[in-house]
Formats: structure tokens, sequence, C-alpha cells
């Protein structure tokens, strides 16, 4: 009998460490299947953030094109609205030299008129586009907006003023397109 009952505990022994192990494996792929779900949701995270970067990239450089070809076509057609508007003076040019085909006075009194309201007509379409003319007469010479072509001794002015305007010069807004040309007095000598 002694020997059965070192039997019992003995079976009961190995029925208890039989169920820890079964437990302790339970517990191990719990781990392992915790440890597999949290590997997978890092996997998904990665990926989007890679999907998410991938989609801002291709948005700044879609952003960069569209700029590029905005920058372009400005440079392209800056002028189109200037050009628009001198299209008219050729019109009336035109009409000016079709006029002039007679000889006779009125024909010549008709071209005057017309090149002068052609004239006018182009001041105003550069004014428009702020162009300026420069036109010192009169005004002490000033280097930043006039060239001096010559000086000429003239006791009635006082030195270094501009008598003469050989050919206005022409602002465009604030910055200078073109000097004026002018004859600028000098003290006499």
């Amino acid at each position: 009998m002694s020997s059965e009952n070192n039997d019992i505990p003995e079976n009961e022994v190995e029925a208890e460490a039989a169920q820890e192990s079964d437990g302790a494996e339970m517990e191990s792929v719990d781990v392992e299947t915790d440890e597999l779900s949290e590997l997978e949701a890092l996997q998904e995270e990665v990926a989007m953030a890679k999907d998410a970067a991938l989609r801002a990239q291709a948005d700044a450089i879609n952003a960069q094109r569209r700029a590029e070809l905005d920058v372009e076509k400005a440079r392209k057609f800056a002028l189109e609205r200037f050009a628009n508007d001198l299209l008219p003076v050729v019109d009336n040019l035109e009409r000016a030299l079709e006029s002039s085909s007679g000889s006779d006075a009125d024909g010549i009194i008709a071209v005057v008129e017309g090149v002068e309201l052609t004239l006018k007509s182009l001041v105003d379409v550069l004014a428009k586009n702020g162009v300026t003319p420069v036109d010192p007469h009169g005004e002490p010479f000033d280097p930043q907006v006039a060239q001096a072509m010559s000086m000429i001794e003239n006791p009635d002015v006082e030195p270094n003023t501009v008598i003469a305007v050989m050919q206005k010069g022409y602002l465009l807004k604030d910055r200078l397109l073109r000097p004026a040309m002018v004859m600028v007095s000098k003290a006499a000598s």
C-alpha cells in the first residue's frame, strides 16, 4: 500500500506539473499573440506613415510644378495687356498713311491731325501702363533722369539749368527707362 500511496502523490504532482506547464504554454501563446498583434499594428502604422509622407512629397512636387507653370505663363504673357493697348495706335498710324495718299493740302492737314491724334493715343496707352515722360526743361539738371549732351553759356538762366530738351526721357513706374537728352547752361567764363 505504501507504494500505491507514493504513486498517487506522484501522479498528482505530475498532473499539477502538466497543468502548470499547460498554463505556462497558454500564457506564452497569449504573450506571443499580443506581441504579434502589436507588431502588426506597428507595421500598419509605419505603412500609413510612409503613405502619408509619399503623398505629401507628391503634393509638394505638384505645387512646385504648378508654380513653375504659372511663372512661365506670367513671363510669356506679361506684355499681353500692353500689346493689346498698342494695337489701336497701329491702326491709327495705318489710317494716317492711307489718308496721305492724296497730295493736296487737305490730305496733308488730315495726315497731321491723324498723327497728332495717334501721338495722343500712344501717350495715353503709355501712361495707362505706367510709362511717364521726363521733360526737365527749365529745371535744375538731375543726372538721375537726364544726360547732358552739351553745356552752353547763358547769362539769362542759373548755371546748371536745363535750357533745351533734345529727346524726352521716360520712367516706368519709378524706374528710368531712358534718360532725357538735354542741353545745360553754364556760367559765363
